[in-house]
């Protein structure tokens, strides 16, 4: 495993997926905002997305801080446990 996805540098971890919606609830370490890629992996995840939005409590939102619990869309299927790396 690279540096890059040691679990240490994970900015945040699948807490649950929406099937139906196409949906990753995220809770996060480190910030994130709209417009960044990131790298999501896990046991049977690889999946890279660019944030094309992110909602706290069902309403859209461009950042979002340490702390804060947020669904992104994505593109395919995630997991609970998937660890969320930022891409360079």
């Amino acid at each position: 495993m690279s540096a890059l996805h040691d679990p240490a540098t994970a900015i945040g971890t699948v807490t649950h997926y929406f099937g139906h919606l196409s949906v990753a609830a995220i809770s996060l370490k480190e910030p994130l905002t709209v417009g960044e890629r990131i790298h999501i992996r896990g046991h049977l995840s690889d999946v890279e997305e660019t944030v094309r939005s992110m909602q706290i409590d069902h309403r859209e939102v461009t950042a979002a801080s340490p702390g804060d619990d947020v669904a992104i869309n994505v593109t395919e299927h995630v997991r609970e446990h998937d660890l969320i790396f930022r891409e360079s």
